[in-house]
């Protein structure tokens, strides 16, 4: 009996997930929406069922994957991966933030393997393409430009390829942040749906209840003295500790945020005081998201919530 459930339930849900892949494959532009839908049916089966039978379920949506379109490949790969990761952090009954850092890595993971495959299967070197489609843009550019009869110096040209190539420097970044959101939506989504469908509890702790690990102020800060060091720009080490720094500084303003929300809770202040420093920070980010970090760092670094919290 427990096979035979276990088997409608696989069927059922794979179903789903090919019928939203058919719909992000025909409709264009919906998979910024369905990107954080597909992972959905695999989160569900793996919280139910475990690894295994999870496994199974993937490797035969994959076979049914290869004969849509070689560009489902890409979809059922990440939404796989991620989705399950997400879904045994669950059937473990781990914390809503420990899921979501394991869903996180399940999405860096299943873009790296999209990555590595569009490479050996389709020859395609992905960082040559963007490298060239800078070049293309910036080209337009300085013809744009030189249409409307402004002149462009060698010196603005540079600048503006120096910007572009940082961004792509910055790539590994903007994968972990891509792997962060899809992972915290699809999370979200399917909590709502495994409390609805099997009573279960889940839910995300108030944010202002975020803490990381002190070790990240380290990490943040060895990164910040190897920025010191004089490196190859485009290197490993260079797009190593940059990247580093980026995803750790981001890390800290989310325990800034968190921090001002505690406060504000803390001291009975309205919500829209916190809410709109955080609108501040956001709209002049220079100023807003560095003062915000520094917050990070002190409330990280000296546990200012347990001073706050025990003082009378």
């Amino acid at each position: 009996m427990g096979n035979s459930k276990m088997l409608k339930d696989g069927m059922l849900l794979g179903a789903l997930y090919i019928v939203s892949l058919l719909i992000t494959l025909i409709l264009p532009g919906i998979e910024l929406l369905t990107i954080f839908i597909l992972p959905i049916p695999f989160v569900v089966f793996s919280a139910k069922y475990g690894w295994r039978p999870s496994s199974i379920v993937f490797f035969f949506v994959l076979c049914i994957s290869l004969f849509i379109s070689s560009v489902s490949i890409p979809f059922t790969i990440v939404a796989g991966i991620g989705g399950i990761m997400v879904g045994l952090a669950i059937y473990q009954k781990l914390t809503a933030y420990e899921t979501w850092a394991r869903g996180t890595l399940g999405f860096v993971i299943s873009f790296l393997v999209v990555f590595i495959l569009i490479q050996v299967l389709f020859s395609v070197n992905l960082i040559e393409q963007f490298s060239l489609t800078i070049d293309e843009s910036l080209e337009t550019s300085k013809q744009i430009l030189e249409g409307f009869g402004m002149e462009t110096s060698e010196e603005v040209l540079e600048q503006l390829e120096e910007q572009m190539y940082q961004i792509l420097n910055l790539i590994p970044f903007i994968l972990v942040m891509a792997a962060m959101l899809i992972g915290f939506i699809s999370q979200w989504i399917s909590y709502k749906i495994l409390n609805r469908i099997k009573g279960n509890k889940l839910y995300f702790p108030v944010f202002r209840d975020f803490k990381l690990p002190k070790v990240m102020i380290w990490i943040f800060f060895f990164a910040i003295l190897l920025t010191l060091f004089p490196m190859e720009q485009g290197s490993m080490m260079y797009l190593g500790v940059m990247n580093v720094f980026h995803l750790a500084g981001l890390l800290i303003v989310l325990q800034g945020y968190s921090f001002i929300l505690f406060y504000a809770h803390k001291k009975g202040i309205s919500i829209a005081i916190p809410i709109i420093a955080i609108i501040f920070s956001i709209i002049i980010p220079f100023i807003g998201l560095y003062i915000i970090r520094i917050l990070g760092i002190i409330d990280l670094g000296f546990s200012l919530r347990d001073r706050i919290s025990n003082s009378k």
